[in-house]
């Protein structure tokens, strides 16, 4: 099992490369940032988390930029974001900005996907709510040929360009691992078609099929798909931090474990990741 942890990098919490060097010298496997670029004042989108949105999903640093302080402060930490709104950014750009980190960190950065719940973020951005999911489909598959063709091209729908060059070229090959997050009735459609992980929050969406039986399920699809199981991998966000639920999701198949941290300066963060540690291994 590895072991990651994910906080909102805010303009009053600890800053990110101190963040990573604590994680690194603890013997975290990866940190992992989320992405609002703004949140509209008319709070008309119920948050999933609650009644009420925490101040953090406002004042969060851009990932990337966050991404970067994280990666040049350590040496072996990944960096992942978890997850990235691509449906919110342009995808030539943001291909860029996905190559840049994972050349300059020698490749360490793990680029998290989703469509977000905020219709009214997404709609500031020119993406209606109901397109989100192709959105996000055609902004993958572009960048997919950005990152790996020297002269590339896309023509679909929403996303469409004629032949670029387009550097630099992601330090991973064929590109970073793509792990989808979510837990809808496509989401397995998505992974198998254009990701290489999936990664839900723990807990959600409630009742029904056991974690266990749902990876089983994507695991049987991919390989009838003609994908290699094996190379999908399975995570989890905001685990609980004790034994017996990270042994019990371990059984289920998971590989990795995050645990969330709150968006506050070192002194409350710091005990919270000395308890975290002690639960690896």
């Amino acid at each position: 099992m590895d072991y990651g942890v994910t906080m909102f990098p805010t303009d009053y919490s600890v800053r990110p490369d101190e963040l990573a060097r604590m994680l690194e010298d603890r013997g975290f496997e990866s940190y992992w940032a989320p992405e609002h670029t703004h949140i509209p004042a008319s709070r008309r989108s119920p948050w999933p988390g609650g009644p009420e949105l925490p101040e953090m999903y406002w004042h969060t640093y851009d990932p990337f930029v966050a991404l970067t302080a994280a990666a040049m402060a350590t040496e072996r930490l990944k960096v992942a974001t978890g997850i990235c709104l691509v449906i919110e950014r342009d995808p030539i750009t943001t291909a860029k900005s996905v190559a840049s980190l994972d050349l300059l960190s020698n490749g360490r950065f793990i680029f998290g996907i989703g469509g977000g719940w905020n219709a009214e973020e997404m709609e500031n951005h020119g993406t209606p709510f109901k397109r989100r999911w192709r959105h996000m489909r055609e902004n993958i598959l572009a960048m997919k040929q950005l990152w790996t063709e020297e002269e590339a091209e896309f023509h679909g729908d929403l996303v469409d360009f004629d032949p670029v060059w387009a550097y630099p070229k992601p330090f991973q090959k064929p590109h970073p691992p793509i792990i989808m997050g979510g837990d809808g009735p496509r989401t397995f459609d998505r992974v198998i078609e254009y990701a290489d992980g999936w990664m839900p929050i723990y807990g959600r969406p409630g009742p029904g099929p056991s974690l266990g039986e749902k990876i089983a399920n994507l695991k049987s699809r991919a390989k009838d798909a003609g994908r290699n199981p094996d190379s999908i991998s399975i995570g989890v966000f905001g685990v609980p931090p004790d034994r017996e639920t990270i042994d019990k999701l371990a059984d289920a198949g998971v590989e990795r474990a995050v645990f969330g941290l709150p968006s506050a300066d070192r002194e409350t963060v710091e005990p919270l990741l000395d308890t975290y540690a002690k639960l690896m291994g």
